[in-house]
């Protein structure tokens, strides 16, 4: 068997990286990634300007207490005027900064009388101004290639008039699943036979990424429905995942259609519990993984191994999420020869470190723990791990999106 690590570095490097853009409106960026390094076209702000409301001043000018007559009052969008010695300009937020001017007292701390204005307390010299360029200066990077927009770079866009911008490609993914005894969700069940809860399973997975689903195919358990299914998905497809019909039951026959179809075999099985049938093909130079077929171990496989090869086929900088660090609250110990990723629910305590609660069944078709739970722990292999040791933990909000 390989080794976790070893298996899912083989299934990033399986994915080829983007080499070409394409150009979109900024409105339609959110959740792409972007293909080159953005720059700023302006200083923001484009202006000293002032950070609140209060009054424009000559520092030096300032004596507490002592009247200064107000020469004007500017508002955010007007063009000042220069400040004359020995007055003050009655300000707003965002207000251009006059000539002259170098501190903003804030309102609070001025009296106005008359036409002039008292400072009852006066900042440090420059208080409450912003300077030119102090957010973004021009010709300044502020989004790296690489990475995954989102609605805060949105906002940095469109401040400085974006209207467009290079993305890669929405990686095409197929899904094929297999196995006589399943049915869509809404038909009748006849007896021995269950829903087939794996593929939308995937395909809000895949869309949480990202990418795109762009075909489903199921299979009956031959090797000629399989062979046709893979045809046709590596036909349009980027990735191809087949789910079930990977292990080495009498009617397993993903392995062996691939492989009558000439496909090279990369990866067998892997170190880990769940997920231990696992394979990575090459299907008419299109990446073909083979995930089990207990919901289990689809979903932590996908989620810890075939989630990082889809980051890698977007272009992304950041292929393998973070992985975070808790102490196991158990009341049993856990040993095994394969590296086991429980399901567990995650809660912060008031030192700081994450509780790692394990689910009661850790059983590979227990459906209902990954609803529950909010990650995976992991037990390295040949490794006792007991109640209060710290382990490594796989948050889905990380390792899915």
């Amino acid at each position: 068997m390989l080794d976790f690590d070893s298996a899912q570095d083989r299934l990033i490097q399986a994915a080829a990286v983007p080499v070409r853009s394409e150009r979109i409106p900024v409105d339609q960026a959110l959740g792409r990634i972007n293909a080159q390094v953005m720059y700023a076209n302006l200083d923001i702000p484009p202006a000293d300007n002032s950070a609140m409301d209060g009054y424009a001043v000559r520092h030096q000018d300032v004596t507490v207490d002592h009247p200064l007559p107000i020469q004007d009052h500017i508002y955010a969008g007007d063009e000042p005027m220069p400040l004359e010695p020995g007055k003050a300009i009655r300000l707003f937020t965002g207000s251009v900064m006059p000539e002259g001017a170098d501190t903003v007292v804030m309102q609070e701390h001025c009296t106005e009388d008359n036409g002039t204005v008292e400072i009852n307390r006066l900042p440090p010299q420059g208080a409450n101004v912003r300077l030119r360029g102090e957010d973004m200066a021009n010709d300044q990077s502020i989004i790296l290639q690489g990475q995954r927009l989102n609605s805060r770079h949105q906002s940095l866009l469109a401040a400085q008039g974006f209207t467009h911008i290079d993305v890669y490609p929405v990686p095409k993914i197929g899904i094929l699943s297999t196995g006589d005894e399943l049915v869509d969700p809404g038909k009748p069940l006849r007896e021995g036979q269950i829903y087939n809860s794996n593929t939308p399973m995937l395909d809000d997975l895949i869309h949480e990424l990202g990418a795109e689903t762009v075909a489903r195919r199921h299979a009956p358990d031959t090797i000629e429905g399989i062979q046709e299914a893979l045809k046709q998905l590596t036909e349009s497809c980027d990735v191809v995942l087949t789910v079930g019909g990977v292990s080495v039951g009498e009617k397993d026959f993903v392995k062996p259609a691939i492989e009558q179809m000439g496909g090279q075999m990369d990866l067998w099985r892997v170190r880990m519990k769940p997920g231990r049938p696992v394979t990575l093909a090459q299907v008419r130079r299109t990446p073909v993984i083979g995930l089990p077929g207990n919901p289990v171990s689809a979903y932590a496989v996908f989620v810890l191994m075939v989630s990082p090869l889809i980051r890698r086929l977007q272009g992304r900088t950041q292929i393998l999420p973070t992985v975070l660090y808790g102490y196991l609250d158990s009341s049993r110990s856990f040993y095994g020869q394969r590296d086991e990723f429980l399901r567990v629910q995650a809660t912060p305590k008031s030192d700081g470190r994450l509780q790692l609660i394990p689910h009661p069944k850790q059983g590979s078709a227990m459906i209902s723990s990954l609803a529950w739970a909010n990650g995976l722990a992991r037990i390295p292999a040949d490794q006792e791990v007991k109640n209060g040791d710290i382990v490594r933990y796989y948050d889905f909000r990380l390792w899915t999106s």
